[in-house]
């Protein structure tokens, strides 16, 4: 009874399977043919969803006649990537099988088993999510085109399809690319070494991985050999072929979106683990973080100040309470050099590392008025070497200067013994604290910034000080939306603080001080060049080296960094050129906050503000001649009334004369007002 009961099952499970079965090939043969050529434009909108553009065709895809392709690409792609290609119906259950068993037993789901019609199937047609839903449309697309096409025009769509890496889609690119000749004219060796990229565009790229992409050239050579498809003859010779790779430049499709566009695209293929080709061209919505109009006003300020220069450039623009980049210059010009100076390019910032430095010392008992000696000072190194830091044009206070001082006239002197003090390690951790990932060295000159750094990663560590202390990732994509109107992504923002904000904030305020010319002392405060254009409080830092010129600043609600200098690191040796970053940053700063309402930098509970001398560091009188509120961690603030200007005779012309009855009242409010 039992199997009776078990066999009727079975049937009925067979027939179900069966029916089913009839009902997908009818479904297929019903919608015909897909089309053998299906570039899906992805589209890219701003912050506020303005429609920014997208691309509409590869101009690097060259489509040839499979005969016109060299013989041994098509043997090369059958051996290494499905070698039963004309045996099978569009799936090698035999090698899925085997996929399967070697995935269980690593315990890993290394091990594919695609066919060259999945590929294909995948690449012409399908996002490159990883899900169950992609799968079934890439089996129900892979039976389609091997029910309509040839074998010979499926492998002739998949050789013109697949991508080489450095926007080359198809073979006939990919040959022009490295060997600068045509698909049709490659040899054995650079067959084998071609049909080895695909796999890994990126980490099989003879130009930037040669012995990696060495090895799969002779994997996919032995192979061949050992199928058959090509003589122990030819293998020999292949092996020991040398080749050259020429790398010939081609047309870029992007030179109208930049820098901004590119991070785009490489930040979108990170997220869904795809390359980035398979983005630009995968028919997905992007919304990005970037602000036209902010992006409009860096790309001014930078034109109005460097169109007559070789100098390059790297700017970033920031909203620091969530990371988003607003706006993004990698360089001058995209078309003449694609290479992104803001997020790529290291190097050296120079004082714009001392804030680091600085927290680390406000953490562990410096406040705005602890004095240090500001003079030619050798520092005796562990290793008996002699460290000698010398300030800008050798000029020095010859007496004890404040932090606050220090901080805004940029003392060298002043950061290296700090840095002494609180040992080298510490500034590292600091740094790491701020998000900044580059090696850095635990030496004194750390605190002059000789470790050498991105843009992106000074602004970042900026923007954590603008927010009050909240750790931000930099991003410029908020949503992805598949072509199938999926969202696969979408960003959450999730705050934490990592810096203690007391510090944070009296940080900030000392960060305002390089505008504030009540702190000029032995030489002017660093930004006086550019304070009377600015019309609102921010905080910021310069920073210079014989080749680098960095200006990095902010306000609550935004953040920039510009760096300016030569790619081939020459020495920065005219006056002019060591302005253009503070100048480009000003007018950009200017301009974003257009309109914008004022902004306080807010203090957090736990600070209090006094009136201070910057030259003694303690309680303003009415007798000192410069005064600056600064703050203070409650406790630690000066007790002590300057003296140092109490013995100055007062002057005693007809106009202090007449204001005398204030002159008491001044003095009535020193002893008295408490």
């Amino acid at each position: 009874m039992r199997r009776k009961t078990l066999a009727k099952i079975v049937a009925f499970l067979g027939s179900m399977a069966f029916l089913c079965g009839i009902g997908i090939f009818l479904g297929i043969f019903l919608l015909g043919p897909p089309p053998l050529a299906n570039d899906q434009a992805t589209a890219f909108y701003s912050h506020d969803g303005e429609f920014i553009g997208e691309v509409k065709e590869r101009e690097n895809h060259h489509f040839i006649p499979l005969e016109d392709i060299s013989p041994y690409v098509k043997e090369a792609a059958i051996a290494i990537e499905d070698k039963q290609f004309y045996d099978h119906h569009g799936f090698d259950f035999k090698r899925i099988i085997g996929a399967v068993w070697k995935n269980i037993t690593s315990g890993t789901l290394k091990e594919g088993a695609s066919t060259i019609t999945q590929q294909l199937a995948r690449n012409l047609y399908l996002s490159h999510e990883k899900t169950w839903e992609r799968k079934w449309k890439e089996a129900f697309y892979t039976l389609r085109l091997e029910m309509f096409y040839s074998k010979e025009e499926i492998l002739e769509s998949y050789l013109n399809t697949i991508y080489f890496g450095h926007g080359a889609y198809g073979i006939e690119a990919a040959s022009s690319y490295f060997f600068d000749k045509s698909a049709r004219d490659l040899t054995l060796a650079e067959a084998a070494m071609l049909a080895g990229i695909p796999k890994g565009p990126s980490y099989y790229c003879p130009v930037h991985n040669e012995e990696k992409a060495y090895a799969r050239q002779q994997l996919i050579l032995k192979q061949m050999f050992d199928q058959g498809r090509i003589t122990e003859a030819e293998w020999e010779k292949a092996s020991r072929e040398h080749l050259t790779f020429v790398q010939k430049e081609l047309e870029n499709p992007d030179s109208d979106k930049g820098y901004f566009f590119d991070e785009v695209l490489k930040e979108a293929a990170e997220i869904l683990g795809a390359e980035r080709e398979q983005i630009r061209f995968g028919g997905y919505e992007i919304y990005t973080t970037m602000d036209l109009e902010m992006q409009a006003k860096l790309e001014d300020a930078v034109k109005g100040k460097m169109a007559d220069t070789e100098m390059e450039v790297g700017a970033i623009a920031m909203e620091p309470e969530t990371g988003a980049i607003r706006a993004m210059m990698g360089g001058k010009n995209y078309r003449a050099s694609p290479f992104n100076r803001a997020t790529a390019a290291k190097r050296m910032p120079g004082s714009t590392f001392k804030p680091f430095l600085y927290y680390a010392a406000l953490e562990h008992g410096y406040t705005a008025a602890t004095k240090l000696t500001s003079k030619p000072t050798a520092f005796q190194l562990e290793d008996g070497k002699v460290y000698e830091p010398s300030n800008f044009n050798d000029y020095y206070a010859n007496e004890p200067i404040t932090l606050a001082q220090a901080l805004a006239l940029s003392d060298n002197v002043y950061a290296v013994k700090t840095n002494m003090f609180l040992g080298a390690e510490r500034l590292v951790e600091a740094a790491r604290e701020f998000g900044i990932e580059s090696d850095l060295p635990a030496v004194p000159s750390l605190a002059l910034g000789t470790a050498s750094v991105s843009v992106e990663e000074m602004v970042n560590g900026y923007a954590m000080l603008a927010n009050g202390g909240y750790g931000v990732e930099g991003h410029t994509i908020t949503k992805i939306i598949s072509p199938s109107g999926k969202v696969v992504f979408e960003r959450e923002v999730e705050k934490e603080r990592t810096l203690d904000p007391v510090p944070a904030f009296i940080l900030t305020d000392l960060m305002t001080g390089m505008f504030d010319r009540q702190l000029n002392g032995y030489a002017p405060v660093t930004g006086t060049t550019i304070a009377d254009q600015l019309t609102r409080v921010y905080a910021g830092k310069s920073g210079t080296t014989n080749s680098d010129s960095w200006m990095i600043g902010f306000s609550p609600s935004l953040v920039a960094g510009v760096w300016t200098g030569y790619d081939d690191n020459r020495p920065i040796t005219r006056i002019e050129e060591h302005r253009f970053a503070k100048e480009i940053w000003a007018d950009f700063m200017e301009e974003a906050h257009e309109e914008q309402p004022l902004e306080p930098f807010h203090a957090p509970k736990g600070v209090t503000a006094i009136p201070i001398d910057p030259v003694s560091g303690q309680r303003a009188t009415p007798y000192c001649d410069k005064s600056r509120v600064m703050y203070f961690e409650k406790g630690t603030e000066p007790k002590q009334h300057c003296m140092e200007h109490m013995q100055e005779k007062p002057r005693k012309n007809q106009k202090e004369k007449e204001e005398e009855k204030g002159l008491v009242q001044r003095w009535f409010d020193f002893f008295f007002g408490g």
